[in-house]
C-alpha cells in the first residue's frame, strides 16, 4: 500500500513514526511504503523505493522542512499528482473559514480514485456530504477516525462494534484542553491562570480560540452528525457556547451543589450544541483532566462510554494506523 502524508507537523510527524515502528505487523498486511510527504514549505517524492523515514523526521527537525524540494508556491495538488499512492493521509492544520489546503487536497485525491484518511476537521466540518458523495461517487473510502476524540474510538465504534444499535444521542466532552482548564477551575483557579498553565503544558495553542469558544468540539459535534445520524449539517449549524464567560462564582456555585461545570457537546437527529453544563460529581462526563469522554445512547445496549486521550502525536497517530490498516484489509 503506497501512501502520501500531506501535512508534516506533530501528527503527520507521528504518523511517520508509528508506520516505521509497526513495520513487520505492516508487512505482515503486505507492506506500506510513504511516498510522498509535504509540508508548507517543502516536499518529497520518491515513487521508487519510498521516503527516508528518519531523513524526512530529522530533516523537518534540524532544518524545519519534510523534504529535499521547496514548494515555492506549488499547490498541493500539483505535488500529489508527482507522486504514485493509493491513500492520502491529511493531516494539514483545521481551518475552519473555508477548508485550507485540506479540503483542496482531500477533494483532489477523491477525484483521482484515491482512498483518503483524514484527521483535519474543517473540510469534514464544512463539506462533508460533498466529500462523501465524491468518494462514493469514485469508489474511493475515505476514514477519519482521528478527526473526533483522536485515540478515543468513537465513529468506529458507533458505525462498526454497535452497527445494528440505534444511536440515539451523544453526548461527551471532545476537547482536552477545555476540561482542563475547567478542572483547574474546580480547584480555585481563576480562568485566565488555568488557560495560562494549560498552554505552559502544551494543552493549549498560544492562540486558544478554537478551544475556549467551543469551535473545536463544535466540528467533532458535525462530524459525528453527518456520519453517525446521517444528517448534513455544517459547523454553521450548531449552536455554540464556550467556556470564556464560566466565573469563578459559577464554579463555586456548582460545587456547592455537588456539581461541576464541564463543556458538552451533545449530539441528535434533532439537536446539535455545544455549552458548558452542570454535570454531577460522579457522572462520566464529569471527568477532569485532558481525557475526552463519550457517552452513547443506545437503544438497545443501554449508555455507552468511552473515553481516551483526545490530541497528541502518537495518540492521533494511532486512529489513523487504525483505519490505515482498515482500508488494506478492504482493498485485499
Amino acid at each position: 500500500m503506497k501512501v502520501f502524508i500531506s501535512g508534516f507537523g506533530t501528527v503527520g510527524q507521528g504518523v511517520f513514526e508509528l508506520l516505521l515502528l509497526k513495520m513487520d505487523m505492516l508487512n505482515e498486511l503486505g507492506g506500506v511504503i510513504v511516498t510522498g510527504i509535504m509540508d508548507s514549505k517543502s516536499y518529497s517524492v520518491d515513487n521508487e523505493k519510498g521516503i527516508c523515514g528518519l531523513c524526512a523526521l530529522g530533516g523537518k527537525k534540524l532544518k524545519g522542512k519534510c523534504g529535499n524540494t521547496d514548494r515555492n508556491g506549488m499547490e498541493g495538488k500539483d505535488i500529489l499528482d508527482k507522486a504514485d499512492y493509493d491513500v492520502l493521509i491529511e493531516c494539514t492544520p483545521t481551518n475552519i473559514d473555508d477548508g485550507g489546503e485540506g479540503l483542496k487536497n482531500i477533494r483532489h485525491a477523491l477525484e483521482k480514485g484515491k482512498d483518503v484518511i483524514t484527521v483535519n476537521k474543517g473540510p469534514l466540518a464544512l463539506r462533508f456530504k460533498e466529500l462523501s458523495d465524491l468518494a462514493e461517487k469514485n469508489g474511493c473510502i475515505m476514514r477519519y477516525e482521528g478527526s473526533v476524540g483522536g485515540a478515543m474510538p468513537i465513529i468506529n465504534l458507533c458505525k462498526e462494534a454497535l452497527i445494528g444499535q440505534k444511536i440515539k444521542s451523544i453526548k461527551g466532552i471532545f476537547n482536552g484542553t477545555c476540561n482542563f482548564i475547567l478542572s483547574r477551575m474546580d480547584s480555585g483557579m481563576p480562568f485566565q491562570q488555568a488557560l495560562k498553565e494549560a498552554q505552559q503544558l502544551g494543552y493549549a495553542e498560544a492562540d486558544s480560540t478554537y478551544d475556549i469558544k467551543g469551535i473545536d468540539s463544535a466540528c467533532k459535534v458535525t462530524i459525528l452528525a453527518n456520519s453517525i445520524f446521517g444528517r448534513d449539517v455544517s459547523i454553521k449549524d450548531v449552536s455554540i457556547i464556550g467556556i470564556d464567560t464560566i466565573t469563578e462564582e459559577a464554579i463555586s456555585l456548582a460545587a456547592e451543589n455537588d456539581m461541576v461545570i464541564r463543556l458538552i457537546g451533545e449530539v441528535s437527529e434533532s439537536r446539535l450544541s455545544v455549552s458548558p453544563r452542570l454535570v454531577p460529581k460522579g457522572h462520566p462526563l464529569s471527568l477532569s483532566g485532558t481525557l475526552n469522554m463519550a457517552l452513547v445512547e443506545t437503544d438497545c445496549a443501554g449508555p455507552i462510554t468511552v473515553s481516551g486521550r483526545g490530541a497528541g502525536r502518537q495518540e492521533t497517530a494511532s486512529a489513523i494506523l487504525s483505519d490505515l490498516i482498515t482500508i488494506i484489509k478492504e482493498r485485499k
